[in-house]
């Protein structure tokens, strides 16, 4: 493994370089900015999803954390390459993906993935937060279900108000970066 600030510092400048523009934007939140973030550019690159997935392996062993999951799409490509990570090193996961909507056809499932237990320590992952409006979804999906969640990580905190809202609901949110960082 590589040294993790190492990896961390190949990760800022590929976000820099692929993912992080000026210019007006409206985000999902409904919000004008005035720079994005395409994470999906780094997420669905095989060097991005590598180094992330190094960054948040070492977070979920040393907090010991059992399932990842989250909001679809976002989280989608961050916990494949978790897991796949996570196969190579040796540490037994499982992971989830939470629809928008229940599933119309089939197991009529909004969460996807292996049954979930409360015994589960769960961590929720996203690209990027904002008003970390999915997240809190998400959270709400599973504690519907009688699932514990307490903790969510995020490559990149927009810092518009996700912490806040998550910590309104008792959850932690953790990330690789700050949005002060690139600027």
């Amino acid at each position: 493994m590589e040294n993790l600030t190492k990896i961390k510092e190949n990760l800022y400048y590929l976000i820099k370089k692929r993912a992080f523009f000026e210019k007006k934007v409206r985000l999902s939140s409904g919000r004008i900015s005035n720079y994005y973030f395409d994470l999906r550019r780094i997420t669905l690159s095989s060097e991005g999803s590598y180094l992330i997935a190094e960054l948040v392996l070492d977070f979920i062993r040393k907090r010991k954390f059992s399932t990842i999951g989250g909001p679809t799409l976002g989280a989608d490509p961050i916990l494949g390459a978790i897991l796949l990570l996570s196969y190579f090193k040796d540490l037994s996961l499982k992971a989830f993906i939470v629809r928008k909507s229940i599933k119309l056809h089939g197991l009529m499932r909004q969460i996807e993935g292996p049954i979930l237990t409360r015994n589960d320590k769960i961590l929720l992952i996203d690209d990027v937060a904002t008003s970390g409006s999915s997240l809190v979804e998400s959270a709400k999906v599973l504690r519907d279900k009688n699932i514990k969640v307490d903790s969510a990580f995020v490559i990149l905190d927009r810092q518009e108000g996700a912490e806040k809202n998550l910590k309104r609901i008792g959850i932690k949110l953790y990330s690789i970066f700050k949005v002060k960082d690139f600027k």
